[in-house]
């Protein structure tokens, strides 16, 4: 099959090579009626552009890419779709990228972005370890590291106070009467280590004794959370209330007390943390700690756009603060009973 050009365009409108470039391009310098008529012609005979070539003339791809551990993870799929929204509005496109389970497959992808010869890469890296894993690449291509906290790092990253996260949630279900709160779900990573920090934090200054119920899964999600809460559920229920991890562990727990006829929030009370979309629908309607999403999304591009369009060096760490959202799957005890 034979692609379609420019100049097979140009000899069917009868207009130069140059007077359709210009017309793509939304140059000023041809008639609206000429630009219409080309436009048309471009959309009746299939031409696209071809942006290898166009790259190979400009140094650039106007490809942005984007790494994420799990696509299939609803935080990552509302964060992909916030970073897709936002490069678009200012010309880029995105080129998403699933890391998979381990960061052999992270580097993987990273090299195949910089084969693609993207503008720039963001990326919501495997754990703490990410940064070494890639360090031999970062300097070859503008990055951004998404969502995950790392710390004192040189790199640019945009994350959320996800200690301050969990400090709330835990103040408010003390607030409320609890006295027996356990923490559920804590995985390997820095996110994680940030967000059991504050809570013993709060722990500490409430004079209340942190317990913890773990996770070994390399990632949070719904069957996992399933699962963990099924193991826990088999012992007594000794605590009032539970702050989960992430809402995917939320929602696991939620499906698993179902089934063992324990009520949320009659029997336990729980807090969830992320804000996925799922939590807001009515049948769930999960207490959760807001990630804003969006505004960490916007902001990241942003941040990688400065790099490319204006070779900004050095990096910047932005921590956005969150919010508690309370819904319905907390209840208010009396702490002297």
């Amino acid at each position: 099959m034979k692609n379609v050009t420019l100049k097979d365009v140009a000899k069917a409108a009868g207009v130069s090579y140059a007077t359709v470039s210009r017309a793509l391009s939304g140059s000023s310098q041809i008639g609206s009626e000429t630009r219409e008529r080309v436009l048309k012609l471009c959309d009746e005979m299939g031409y696209t552009t071809n942006f290898v070539a166009r790259s190979m003339v400009t140094k650039r791809t106007n490809l942005i890419g984007l790494v994420v551990p799990s696509v299939d993870n609803q935080f990552m799929s509302e964060l992909a779709y916030h970073a897709e929204v936002s490069a678009r509005a200012h010309g880029y496109n995105i080129m998403l990228c699933d890391s998979g389970p381990d960061l052999k497959q992270e580097k993987t992808v990273f090299k195949l972005l910089l084969g693609r010869q993207v503008d720039g890469i963001l990326i919501v890296p495997q754990s703490s370890r990410s940064y070494d894993n890639l360090k031999s690449y970062l300097d070859q291509v503008p990055t951004v590291f998404l969502s995950e906290n790392l710390r004192s790092q040189p790199q640019s990253y945009v994350a959320v106070d996800n200690s301050l996260g969990t400090y709330l949630g835990t103040q408010y279900l003390y607030e409320l009467g609890h006295r027996d709160i356990l923490y559920f779900g804590q995985r390997r990573s820095t996110t994680h280590q940030l967000r059991a920090e504050g809570y013993m934090k709060a722990c500490q200054e409430l004079n209340l004794t942190p317990r913890f119920f773990n996770s070994e899964y390399s990632r949070s999600s719904i069957q996992g959370g399933y699962e963990l809460a099924k193991e826990l559920f088999r012992k007594p229920l000794d605590y009032t209330a539970v702050f989960a991890a992430t809402d995917s562990n939320a929602l696991g727990m939620m499906t698993a007390a179902d089934e063992m006829g324990i009520d949320i929030p009659g029997h336990l009370s729980l807090i969830g943390f992320d804000n996925i979309s799922a939590t807001a629908l009515s049948r769930i309607d999960l207490t959760t700690v807001d990630q804003p999403k969006r505004d960490m999304a916007v902001q990241a591009v942003d941040m990688l756009r400065d790099k490319i369009e204006n070779g900004t060096q050095g990096y910047v760490h932005q921590i956005l603060l969150p919010t508690l959202i309370q819904r319905g799957t907390c209840r208010k005890l009396d702490p002297s009973k």
